[in-house]
């Protein structure tokens, strides 16, 4: 028995539109499907969504985003969509915390950049990609990923550190005192340049990069992360100075 895809009006002979890939089996919206089926089989199933993607950020980050890159993207969350919820989650999380993330560093010359990063989150999160992209474009030109590639792999990798970022907030929550988050923050730091190697040595670990060159690749690029990120970070703030007193 054959239908007719209600998407591009293809005949339709199987269980998807072979024109299109809608499902042929398409519903009236009703709150339980909405609720039950897109709000949490598309964010809270661990085998596919937003934690699927999560997961896989932290249990095999490099590998899942190379095979992601190379085909397998049916599971994964868009990177784009991902990076804006991970913003409206820690958005929403300092709305609880008990200090303000600036009065950490009780340095009043970076309060133009707090502000910055505070009002304009969602452009400045994206600032320093297609740098970074470049970057690992050229340290790894012989794994022959394009720069759009290096854009994709560099999404992903900005969605695992803003995962981490979220644990200062988290802690925040319950406690004020600036010695201990100082602690938390510099080991965030630590654990963030960790996360870059291993990120970067999964995903070009198969590209036949003997082990001595990709090691210093690797490291090359991750300093090469945390350089640029606070070269922008600087920027932004001798921008805010100008322009936000």
């Amino acid at each position: 028995m054959t239908s007719n895809c209600l998407n591009c009006n293809e005949e339709i002979a199987g269980k998807f539109c072979s024109n299109c890939s809608q499902s042929a089996s398409t519903h009236r919206f009703s709150l339980s499907h909405v609720i039950q089926h897109d709000f949490i089989h598309g964010i809270f199933h661990f085998d596919k969504g937003f934690f699927y993607t999560i997961k896989e950020l932290f249990t095999r980050p490099g590998n899942s985003i190379r095979e992601y890159v190379q085909g397998k993207r049916t599971k994964h969350f868009n990177y784009f969509a991902t990076i804006i919820l991970l913003l409206t989650i820690g958005y929403f999380l300092k709305k609880w915390t008990k200090i303000d993330t600036s009065s950490i560093y009780d340095q009043t010359e970076l309060s133009s950049l707090f502000k910055i990063l505070k009002d304009y989150s969602k452009f400045t999160v994206f600032l320093h990609i297609p740098i970074i992209a470049l970057g690992s474009f050229l340290l790894f030109k012989k794994s022959k990923q394009n720069y759009t590639e290096n854009l994709v792999l560099n999404l992903y990798l900005q969605c695992g550190i803003l995962t981490i970022s979220l644990i200062l907030p988290v802690i925040m929550i319950f406690t004020d005192n600036r010695d201990f988050l100082l602690v938390v923050n510099n080991f965030l730091t630590v654990l963030t340049f960790v996360y870059l190697i291993i990120f970067y040595y999964q995903y070009f670990s198969v590209f036949n990069f003997k082990k001595s060159s990709l090691i210093i690749r690797v490291i090359s690029m991750a300093l090469i992360f945390l350089i640029t990120k606070q070269v922008m970070n600087i920027v932004l703030n001798t921008i805010g100075q100008h322009y936000l007193h």
